[in-house]
């Protein structure tokens, strides 16, 4: 992902974006060897900076995996002070953001890193990675309707599709269902909008997988790194599609 070269500056944090913008208009900022001037340019993590013939030390890229509880929003912040992904990660020195979003009241699996080229890697279209979820439907949904799911539902503009759907269970009394379903779209709100669209509302939400990755040994609210070579697998077999 590509940012604008004083917050990259800022971000390495040897001065205030404000500051890095007065040295780069003043040509004490080279990129890649050759001083840049415009405020407008744009730097990646493959890209040399030096303030002052001095390199930058660069935030080193951090990877992590999330149980996002329900009622949490999946963003960096949020201007009505409700909680958000970030807020588990405090006393973390580095920047980080969600790869995607789950709606606030769908909790289970984030990625959460401060490597925008990864975090683009990953959202591409054509990166059609298996999300799977569990469902829990109110009123048992009827087998046909489900198989909608494959084909594709119309829903505002959208085609909303399901790789695989399965009911795990039902509860007659309750006229509830307990549904699994594998994505590999990544519409707003897609699954609860199928749902709405076959008269069986969500009650709740939860993506139990990311590809390979699980929640295997975490709560809501709990954290892990991912392992070296898990985001190496994640690379590999994004670039493998989208090239």
């Amino acid at each position: 992902m590509s940012e604008r070269l004083q917050k990259v500056i800022a971000k390495s944090g040897i001065t205030s974006r404000r500051k890095a913008e007065k040295l780069i208009e003043s040509g004490q900022v080279k990129v890649n060897g050759k001083v840049v001037t415009e405020l407008g340019v744009k730097v990646t993590n493959q890209d040399e900076i030096e303030v002052n013939d001095v390199p930058i030390e660069k935030e080193q890229p951090v990877y992590y995996l999330l149980y996002k509880p329900r009622g949490v929003i999946s963003s960096a912040s949020d201007d009505k002070g409700r909680k958000t992904v970030t807020d588990f990660f405090e006393g973390l020195e580095e920047r980080i953001f969600p790869v995607g979003r789950l709606d606030y009241d769908t909790s289970g699996l984030i990625i959460m890193t401060n490597d925008g080229d990864f975090m683009n890697l990953l959202l591409h279209p054509r990166y059609r990675m298996d999300k799977e979820y569990i469902v829990k439907s109110k009123g048992i949904p009827a087998k046909e309707d489900l198989e909608k799911f494959k084909k594709g539902i119309r829903s505002d503009g959208d085609t909303l599709k399901a790789k695989h759907v399965k009911i795990m269970s039902i509860d007659k009394k309750k006229q509830t269902a307990i549904i699994k379903i594998i994505l590999h779209q990544g519409k707003n709100r897609q699954i609860r909008r199928m749902f709405e669209a076959i008269g069986n509302p969500v009650m709740k939400l939860r993506r139990e997988r990311f590809g390979f990755l699980t929640l295997e040994g975490l709560q809501p609210g709990e954290y892990r790194k991912l392992t070296p070579h898990e985001v190496d697998q994640l690379i590999k077999s994004a670039n493998k599609i989208v090239k």
